[in-house]
Formats: C-alpha cells, sequence, structure tokens
C-alpha cells in the first residue's frame, strides 16, 4: 500500500466517518478517487490535510474545502445512481471525480481557465469518462436541468435562477455564510416550489466574485 492510499484511508476514518460521514457509497467514492492528483504539484504531499487547499501556487488563490465537509454534503444531496449532477466551483476536477462515481452524469463548471483545462486532463487521464468540466464566467452549460447540484464554495444566498435549475425531486446542497457561521443548507425542489432547511454548521472557502454565482445567463 503507497503512502497516499494510507493517507486516503486515514481521511477516510479520522475526517469522513468521525464527522457523521457514514453513507458507504460515498465513503467508497472517497476511496477511489486520488486526492493528491487534484492539487498542485507541490501540494500532493499535504493533499489529504484536515483543511483548505490551495489550487495555485500564486498569491491568494482560489482554494478547496476540507473532505470532510464535501463529504458531508454529499451525503445530505443524496446522489442516486441515476443523477444528472452539476458541480460548480470544480477547481482542479476533485469534487466532480467523487460525484462522478454516485451518479450518472456530471458537469463541473469552473470560472478560472487554467483550473478549468487541468481539471479536464485530470479527469481524462483518470479515467472518469461520465464528467467533464467546463470554463465559464458568466453562464452554465445548455443542458437544462439537474437532479442534483452542489456549490463548491460559500454563498450569501443561493439565487433563484440557480434553484430553476433543479428537476422536480432535485436537491442543492451550498454553505450559506452572511458573515458569520457557514451552514450547510439543502433546497429540495417539489410541486413546483423550493423548500430549504438547515442541516449543520460548515466552511468553505469563499468563491470569487463572479457573474456566473450572482445572476445566470440561460
Amino acid at each position: 500500500m503507497s503512502d497516499f492510499e494510507i493517507a486516503r484511508m486515514a481521511m477516510v476514518e479520522s475526517q469522513l466517518r468521525t464527522n457523521g460521514v457514514l453513507d458507504g457509497r460515498v465513503l467508497s467514492a472517497f476511496m477511489s478517487v486520488p486526492r493528491e492528483e487534484f492539487v498542485p504539484a507541490s501540494r500532493r504531499a499535504v493533499a489529504y490535510i484536515d483543511g483548505f487547499q490551495p489550487l495555485e501556487d500564486a498569491p491568494n488563490p482560489r482554494q478547496m474545502g476540507a473532505p470532510a465537509a464535501l463529504g458531508r454534503l454529499l451525503q445530505l444531496a443524496e446522489v442516486r445512481e441515476d443523477d444528472s449532477v452539476l458541480d460548480i466551483g470544480a477547481g482542479l476536477g476533485y469534487s466532480t471525480a467523487i460525484l462522478s462515481l454516485l451518479a450518472k452524469t456530471v458537469i463541473g463548471v469552473e470560472p478560472n481557465p487554467v483550473l478549468a483545462a487541468q481539471a479536464s486532463q485530470n479527469l481524462a487521464k483518470l479515467g472518469f469518462g461520465n464528467a467533464r468540466v467546463i470554463e465559464s464566467e458568466q453562464s452554465l452549460p445548455e443542458q437544462g436541468k439537474f437532479d442534483v447540484i452542489h456549490v463548491g464554495w460559500s454563498l450569501t444566498e443561493v439565487p433563484t435562477t440557480l434553484l430553476a435549475r433543479l428537476n422536480p425531486g432535485g436537491r442543492l446542497v451550498a454553505v450559506i455564510n452572511s458573515g458569520g457561521i457557514g451552514v450547510a443548507n439543502i433546497y429540495v425542489c417539489a410541486e413546483g416550489s423550493v423548500a430549504a432547511r438547515a442541516e449543520f454548521d460548515a466552511n468553505l472557502p469563499h468563491g470569487p466574485h463572479l457573474a456566473l454565482i450572482q445572476d445566470f445567463v440561460f
């Protein structure tokens, strides 16, 4: 067993399970995706830390959230094998790869063109054929609606135009932080309306202040 495999197992046991991530499919997905392939080369040795992970070797870099936060959000979303998923803030593709093992199809959206290009390469190299990442600053993919939407950075609120992208029965999971403690919320589309429910305290990095998350273009 390699050092990375040992670190991956330790992540699952000491970060995910101890934070209440007990869904077998979610745990299996985290065990199957090599997180070290989705961080900058300079960060590979610390790919499995319990904390934010810089995605660029640059001042004030974009960051990826801790594994436990992602695991709890995906468990909350109850992703099914036949679901179509939208992954906003794909970064270098880690969350998109995890979701690809849980769902039928995944589209990742990443506003940083350098990160988006690298994410596409990572997914292709590792054989995640049911997932792709597109680079976009201002619009979502043409595909109409999704069964699950995951947002990989914290928001102050969820735009109604994004909620409109949910299929009936669809779920959106996001961390809402209006300046205090972040709280993971799930939004469920049913009978023509969306019901929101706060679930647990959570912390995700702030995302870029772009039109993508403010006013979606259809």
